[in-house]
């Protein structure tokens, strides 16, 4: 039986000269990875946990617990204009509730349909912890050095999620360079 002797790592170099290099993905949890908030700012996609069923149990219950109190102190108090409003309250609550639930699916299917192009983005990216950017190895699937925020913005807009950047996410802000114009 012959065995093949195990290949060492490949190092890969940036063009700043720094071989402190690691894919996008050990990137973020590497030693280091906190202090510069690497983890959401190398983030392949959203990360939605698909808790829209979390949300319908406590919209319910608020409905019941907020509509149902109304409607109790109509009916003790015979005050019939209480409890129609405790209907109507249950109605909105819900209302809203379902719209919560119906636009966390949305992202969710976006995200979902969008992976593999993200991965095609995402999983050969390198980071350069010396010059704090990201950039492919061969110039492979693109050219250049990227800040963090510019390769978020990247790889969550050509996956189709990049209305999902928070208010916040400097990644929203960040300009691409002309040879990233995002792909319809």
């Amino acid at each position: 039986m012959t065995t093949e002797p195990v290949q060492p790592p490949v190092r890969v170099a940036c063009d700043c000269g720094s071989t402190d290099v690691r894919t996008v993905e050990a990137a973020r949890t590497h030693k280091g990875a906190m202090r510069k908030e690497l983890y959401s700012r190398l983030a392949k996609g959203p990360e939605k946990s698909g808790d829209g069923c979390l949300h319908f149990v406590e919209g319910v219950v608020i409905s019941l617990a907020a509509s149902g109190g109304l409607a109790y102190m109509g009916v003790d108090q015979d005050k019939p204009l209480y409890v129609l409003g405790g209907v109507v309250l249950a109605a909105l609550i819900l209302a809203g509730t379902l719209f919560v639930v119906r636009d966390d699916s949305r992202e969710k299917a976006a995200e979902q349909a969008g992976e593999a192009r993200a991965d095609q983005l995402w999983r050969p990216a390198h980071y350069c912890a010396a010059c704090e950017s990201v950039f492919c190895p061969g110039g492979r699937p693109w050219a250049g050095r990227l800040t963090p925020e510019q390769f978020k913005k990247l790889v969550w807009t050509r996956a189709g999620y990049g209305d999902q950047l928070a208010p916040g996410d400097k990644a929203k802000d960040a300009v691409l360079p002309d040879r990233f114009v995002p792909e319809p």
